[in-house]
């Protein structure tokens, strides 16, 4: 069977307004950007956001700006739909989360609190390299020494954490996404992990 066009490929026919191959990059990425999405979202919004929507909506608004971005391919293509992803993820938690009164542009960097769930997804899979978590990180006081210790590393990087182990995007897309080179998203990892260490001690040892 032929192999799948690439998506560099994908890109060049869209260039010559191809609609198959349009539709066809933007499937490609739907299941990532609905992790992205899930893996973001603030439980507070789950009962009124779907996630599905969320990526409809991106896959919308992308198709709009689609030209702009082939004549000018600032970044991969993948982190260009995230980012108009985690636009509209922005405005939506600024939206319904208004009460609070607080501008998310004013909040740390990089804005969004990471859901529980998701906390204890990285904690995991920082101790078992990608196995589920195990049932001591589900424990509440377990999840609370993980959350501490998750916030107190610096934003940068806890954010190449998420990255790389929730939404698994390869170092290249990791660095365009932060802006920054390759070489030092690896120290970030590196050094994160390190303080994840000193501060949790025995609890990534775990079973």
């Amino acid at each position: 069977m032929p192999a799948d066009p690439s998506t560099d490929e994908l890109l060049a026919r869209a260039e010559k307004r191809d609609p198959q191959a349009i539709d066809q990059l933007f499937q490609r990425h739907r299941n990532r950007l609905k992790r992205m999405v899930c893996i973001r979202l603030d439980n507070r919004l789950r009962a009124r956001i779907d996630p599905s929507d969320v990526v409809q909506e991106t896959l919308a608004h992308a198709a709009g700006k689609l030209p702009e971005y082939l004549r000018t391919r600032p970044v991969d293509f993948y982190p260009w739909l995230r980012q108009i992803a985690w636009n509209r993820l922005i405005d939506l938690h600024r939206k319904h989360l208004a009460a609070k009164r607080r501008s998310v542009r004013r909040e740390e960097q990089p804005g969004l609190r990471l859901p529980d769930e998701s906390i204890v997804e990285l904690a995991g899979r920082l101790v078992h390299r990608g196995s589920s978590p195990s049932r001591y990180l589900v424990r509440e006081e377990i999840r609370a020494r993980v959350r501490q210790a998750v916030d107190q590393l610096k934003p940068q990087d806890r954010e190449v954490l998420v990255l790389i182990y929730l939404e698994q995007l390869r170092p290249q897309e990791v660095a365009q996404i932060v802006g920054a080179s390759e070489k030092a998203v690896n120290m970030r990892h590196l050094r994160a992990l390190e303080r994840l260490r000193a501060t949790l001690g025995d609890t990534f040892s775990e079973s």
